[in-house]
């Protein structure tokens, strides 16, 4: 693209992306922090991706989502996963009218905008599979009708990575399936402090004002994909992914021993879908690499495997991405 083009596409993509500015306000005067997973969300908002989010109890998580959602004007529903949930608990199902002597639809809470799965590692297989399938299909059968789901529609699932007794942790494959694994951590001690006030003060709490719409994020979506992206910047995305299956190709022969597996092909994709969606939330019409480096932990630690020997020596998966960072070459 011409310097011309590119000037015109980052004046509009600057335009677009200006209610961006209105939801991170609004959601800002209830959470104290957490930019990071506000961010994330808004990322897989704009990319149709879904959201795994491994935390602590009490980090904000489910006021975060419920935070979003009133000031997109959105619906939210919030599935609570336990060992004794039924598929038909978050689908739904067929009940029968007996004034009317036939069966009709009674739809389950997955049919909302923004979908709070809380401990999803709670439930068993089969429930966590339909969920799965709703995410990925966009789509639920009930008997023998088949229903779309409205857009937007993002899940985000949380799981808490203390406490393992009694979970049904997700197979690589599911887990594979979510866009983003992003880990929150505690807030710094300023920002428990306002957490402290805010809750001790006896003044109401502002209510949230839609800011945005439902259509305001469709058209977004549109302007993320006219998001210029260098064949270099390509190239450096393939280049880390490439990384994590095959170290000893890029001067990394001693991750060998510590990846049982590398980062699949859903890697690639949503780290330039990612990294463009960064670039609109930057308001900057043109992906850089930092954009790139800035989102690869969050796209790429539930994707590579580690061994024993890697387990043994304590080492996770953020040090071999920080070690493919360091070393591939940035355009």
């Amino acid at each position: 693209m011409s310097s011309i083009d590119i000037e015109a596409l980052n004046q509009q993509i600057y335009l677009d992306s200006a209610f961006i500015e209105k939801i991170r306000e609004q959601t800002s005067s209830v959470i104290v922090g957490q930019e990071l997973m506000m961010e994330r969300l808004l990322l897989g908002l704009l990319t149709k991706g879904h959201v795994l989010l491994e935390g602590l109890p009490g980090l904000a998580k489910t006021l975060a989502i419920k935070t979003l959602s009133k000031s997109i004007d959105a619906r939210f529903s919030r599935i609570q996963f336990t060992p004794d949930l039924l598929p038909a608990d978050i689908l739904g199902t067929m009940i029968y009218n007996p004034g009317q002597n036939e069966f009709s639809v009674r739809k389950g809470p997955i049919f909302a905008n923004f979908i709070l799965a809380d401990e999803i590692n709670r439930a068993p297989a089969k429930v966590q599979s339909a969920l799965l399938e709703a995410m990925q299909e966009r789509q639920v059968t009930i008997g023998s009708d088949t229903f779309l789901l409205e857009e937007p529609f993002l899940v985000l699932a949380t799981q808490n990575p203390i406490e393992q007794e009694g979970t049904y942790p997700l197979p690589e494959a599911q887990v594979d399936r979510f866009m983003l694994k992003v880990k929150i951590s505690y807030p710094t001690k300023e920002q428990e402090r306002e957490i402290i006030r805010r809750n001790l003060s006896l003044q109401p709490a502002e209510a949230i004002k839609p800011v945005a719409h439902p259509e305001d994020i469709l058209k977004a979506r549109k302007s993320v994909e006219k998001v210029y992206m260098d064949e270099k910047i390509e190239q450096y995305i393939l280049d880390i992914v490439f990384a994590s299956r095959n170290p000893e190709d890029f001067g990394l022969g001693s991750l060998k021993p510590l990846i049982s597996y590398g980062a699949s092909p859903r890697a690639s994709i949503n780290l330039a879908i990612a990294s463009k969606a960064l670039a609109f939330l930057r308001r900057r019409g043109f992906v850089i690499p930092e954009d790139v480096r800035n989102i690869c932990h969050d796209v790429m630690r539930h994707r590579i495997g580690l061994t024993y020997e890697a387990e043994a020596e304590n080492i996770t998966q953020e040090d071999i991405i920080n070690k493919i960072l360091d070393t591939v070459e940035v355009p």
